[in-house]
């Protein structure tokens, strides 16, 4: 009867024991995936990725440019001094070579933005896959690379969004010469800075029998007060029998109305930065078609006015 007792009582804590390290992995189980799941929701969510995905989307879009500071400097000529604009003392060679400098940079940083991107994307699945797992043992025991894989994410998603601010362009050579200061001392910095392409409005800009009005915008509404240029062409499907033509204009403003159109005939128009002395990288600009009106077509009737993107 005592060695029944006693054996009962050992079955007995052994099943306590099991209980409570059960109750105590359960919980262990709980709080962990509570910690990736937190990760997820803030870091890693759909909609904060697709943020990114939209950001990097743009930016691909954008005009860069240098900034070139300071833009004026006090130069000393026969013990006169006069203010003058820091373009004119840079070497065109030296700055023809500092701008591929910038071009590479920015687009080493754009595939590495689509590259980042989708490593947080596969990375996403991967832990959404470990919270869906409802093995505690298993869980448990893949702690150490889940761990690992949170730290991995962390430090790309840093990655992530300092690359999505352009910055300072690492070069070796001066852009001025020391020559051209005259005793001046001057600390000229270099970096990038990103400018929003401009997008026709499409509710805007229609064609009349012989003439059009074109708006555009910035994604950011920023003023366009600034140079930049519309493209005209006329489409003509390539047919030989009439040549086609176009015309460039430049233009201050988010409105131009181009005239001297012939009816009932496409064009294609297309808006774009001004290419200055500092612009350093475009990939994109935005283009449309507008059909003008034929002859004795009630300028009131829109219905004839094709619009295409």
């Amino acid at each position: 009867m005592a060695a029944k007792r006693n054996e009962f009582e050992t079955s007995s804590e052994s099943t306590a024991r099991s209980a409570e390290q059960g109750s105590a992995s359960w919980e262990q189980y709980l709080e962990r995936r509570s910690l990736v799941l937190q990760f997820l929701h803030s870091h890693l969510s759909f909609h904060y990725l697709q943020h990114h995905q939209i950001k990097v989307e743009l930016l691909k879009k954008c005009y860069f440019y240098l900034e070139i500071e300071p833009k004026c400097v006090n130069v000393r000529d026969n013990h006169v001094t006069h203010c003058t604009s820091i373009l004119q003392l840079i070497d065109p060679c030296r700055l023809q070579r500092v701008k591929e400098v910038g071009r590479n940079q920015i687009q080493i940083k754009l595939s590495l933005l689509t590259e980042l991107l989708e490593l947080l994307e596969q990375g996403r699945e991967e832990l959404s896959s470990y919270v869906e797992t409802r093995d505690v043992t298993t869980f448990l025991s893949q702690w150490d690379v889940i761990m690992q894989k949170l730290s991995t994410l962390s430090e790309l998603m840093e990655t992530l969004l300092s690359l999505e601010v352009p910055g300072q362009i690492y070069v070796k050579h001066r852009l001025v010469s020391c020559v051209d200061l005259r005793h001046t001392e001057l600390n000229v910095r270099i970096s990038l800075h990103a400018k929003m392409p401009l997008i026709f409005d499409r509710n805007e800009s229609f064609a009349q029998e012989d003439w059009a009005k074109l708006k555009w915008f910035t994604e950011n509404q920023e003023s366009v007060l600034e140079p930049c240029e519309l493209l005209m062409k006329l489409l003509t499907n390539g047919s030989k029998a009439e040549p086609g033509y176009g015309m460039v204009q430049t233009v201050t403003s988010d409105t131009c109305v181009v005239h001297n159109l012939k009816p009932g005939r496409c064009y294609e128009f297309t808006v774009r930065r001004s290419d200055t002395q500092l612009l350093v990288f475009e990939n994109w600009h935005d283009s449309m078609i507008l059909k003008t009106k034929p002859k004795g077509v009630d300028p009131m009737d829109s219905g004839t006015c094709a619009l295409e993107g």
